[in-house]
């Protein structure tokens, strides 16, 4: 037996049980749920940061809807509160590394 005790997918103990095997799962508190949420985010970036491939991008976006959920925003609304950002301040495609500022 492995132990894992973190977040996965919603399809994984399915995909699991499909291939033979078995599995535990727990249904976890919203705060909980908040808390692994964030150590996912946190485990996804690492993965993303390291090998820098798209799935793990891919990933990350996923959680960062999950906890926009969480919070009560839609994919849309959070989608509408970026893009608002975008407008308001800009993206990051100039590649700009701001140095200093002077009075």
């Amino acid at each position: 037996m492995i132990v894992y005790n973190k977040l996965v997918r919603d399809r994984l103990p399915e995909i699991i049980v499909a291939s033979g095997k078995r599995c535990e799962t727990l249904v976890l508190e919203p705060l909980e749920y908040r808390r692994h949420l964030q150590m996912k985010l946190r485990e996804e970036l690492a993965e993303y940061e390291e090998s820098g491939a798209m799935e793990e991008l891919v990933d990350v976006i996923e959680i960062i809807c999950a906890l926009a959920e969480d919070a009560g925003l839609s994919p849309e609304q959070l989608e509408a509160m970026r893009l608002g950002k975008v407008e308001a301040r800009g993206a990051f495609r100039k590649r700009l590394l701001l140095i200093s500022v002077s009075e």
